[in-house]
């Protein structure tokens, strides 16, 4: 019967008795309910509620003895590595062959046992209040994009504003400490300034060791980086997420509503121009109790924060390799081509989207970081000097591969490259091919249809008075007009033979 037809029930009997029949016996007949029932009505104006019997569990039985010793045995056991109903599911099919119970019934007994043990104790927190300009969150976060039609898992940097709720998330292809300082700097920009505590969970980037209580060895460049910032940083207690709920609780809104459906993106800049667009519109949001929207508190919050630094801290990591038989400098377990002679030693900057290799106080190049391991990434262009002297070495060469596999090599290229063969023979023709491409990602080199390959001005896409040299290395002016002249050449023996 439905509790609440139940109690209008004992309300009548309650009546009945009191100003009518007046035995329990007679209100019974009158409506055709048992004696025990007036009773109840009697006694109390709420019927007692039903007890459910205990169901019995013939083929748990065998197996409460082995769940039960589990769930102790658990008590001593990190909370990460303890078991599961599915798993404990799946051992007593392993370890009792007889023993043919169901998942769902196993389920129940281990959490109505956890219960008992305290193994789901629920934790009471207190709610915290925050001053303006205080204290940001700072977290890592994994998501998936989709960036030139290709599917790629990202890590995502995000910083929030505990006072203001405001909040900045930038995608990096991996979670590096060089990803990790950037990502502050850009958010201590996003913000206007600087915020006086960022707190942390134990990250790699940041903490080189857990000591006792809230106490940190820190890694020797973010001390620098906290310093050089002027902000303090705390550290949560190891497996107490909750200490930073607030950047954990803004992880989850974001990726439920902005990189769901997954984004789509021409590469990661635009991927991150995406996600700069999702903070600045979630600016227009009221969260929980506060009275003003999130951007109108961040306009607030900026006369609270501690003013930027003046000039950047030096983000990448810096080493000193010298370059190789191959023209190449190892940086962790990769090698990146160079155009400078072997035996040379350079600095190098490792940075999160790119490598750049300094020489005599200048970037002689910048190529994209590759995070695989014990690859090769090298450019053509490194390599013209090296051809001048081999040029068979041009056809079957690493470089020239990679090139054709990114698209850099049209096929305008191996026509003007077989036509200076066929008219200078296979070395010469090759070593003035290579002179032709020289720089082709900048040349422009004219045809009789008024066409040319890559883009510039001047001769040959030369600038007014110079010429391009390998990746932008110097190059002494008498080297750059003898180039010019053989351009030139090249270019006169082509036209008189009636060109490509």
């Amino acid at each position: 019967m439905d509790w609440r037809i139940k109690v209008e029930l004992f309300e009548q009997i309650r009546r009945e008795y009191e100003f009518g029949v007046g035995t329990i016996k007679g209100v019974a007949r009158k409506f055709g309910v048992h004696r025990r029932i007036v009773r109840q009505a009697v006694a109390s104006a709420l019927p007692p509620r039903r007890k459910s019997p205990a169901r019995k569990r013939p083929k748990l039985e065998a197996a409460v003895e082995f769940v039960d010793a589990i769930l102790e045995k658990d008590h001593e056991t990190h909370r990460k590595q303890r078991h599961t109903a599915h798993r404990i599911h799946e051992r007593i099919l392993e370890e009792l062959p007889g023993c043919q119970v169901s998942e769902s019934t196993v389920r129940r007994y281990v959490q109505h046992k956890k219960e008992e043990l305290g193994l789901l104790a629920r934790e009471t927190f207190v709610p915290q209040s925050y001053a303006l300009g205080i204290e940001a969150q700072v977290d890592w976060y994994e998501a998936q994009a989709d960036l030139g039609g290709e599917r790629q898992t990202l890590q995502v940097f995000c910083m929030r504003s505990m006072a203001s709720a405001g909040s900045l998330h930038r995608a990096f292809f991996r979670a590096t400490q060089q990803a990790f300082l950037e990502g502050h700097e850009l958010g201590f920009r996003y913000f206007g300034g600087v915020f006086r505590v960022c707190r942390y969970d134990n990250l790699s980037s940041a903490v080189k060791k857990i000591l006792r209580g809230r106490e940190r060895e820190e890694t020797a460049r973010f001390i620098a980086f906290h310093s050089h910032w002027k902000f303090a940083a705390e550290f949560c207690t190891p497996g107490e997420g909750h200490e930073k709920g607030g950047v954990e609780g803004e992880q989850g809104y974001f990726r439920r509503n902005h990189w769901v459906p997954i984004p789509q993106a021409r590469d990661l800049n635009d991927l991150n121009e995406q996600l700069l667009s999702a903070c600045r519109a979630d600016q227009g949001r009221r969260i929980g109790e506060r009275k003003q929207d999130v951007g109108a508190l961040m306009v607030m919050e900026r006369d609270h924060l501690l003013p930027l630094a003046e000039e950047g801290f030096e983000l990448g990591e810096v080493c000193f390799p010298i370059v190789d038989s191959k023209g190449c400098v190892k940086v962790r377990t990769n090698r990146y081509s160079v155009p400078l002679r072997a035996g040379t030693k350079v600095r190098v900057i490792v940075l999160p989207a790119c490598i750049e290799v300094w020489h005599e106080g200048k970037c002689v190049a910048r190529p994209e970081r590759c995070y695989g391991r014990q690859q090769a990434i090298l450019n053509l262009e490194h390599y013209l000097d090296v051809l001048e002297r081999k040029p068979g070495a041009l056809a079957g060469s690493t470089p020239l591969v990679q090139w054709r596999e990114q698209g850099r090599w049209p096929k305008s290229y191996d026509q003007l490259w077989q036509s200076l063969m066929k008219r200078h023979g296979k070395q010469a023709g090759t070593r003035d091919g290579r002179t032709a491409f020289a720089g082709a990602s900048t040349w422009v080199w004219p045809t009789q249809t008024g066409r040319g390959i890559g883009s510039g001005d001047g001769v040959f896409g030369c600038r007014r008075g110079e010429i391009p040299v390998n990746g932008g290395g110097p190059r002494a002016p008498t080297t750059r007009i003898a180039r010019c002249r053989r351009l030139v050449s090249i270019r006169a023996t082509l036209a008189g033979a009636g060109g490509l």
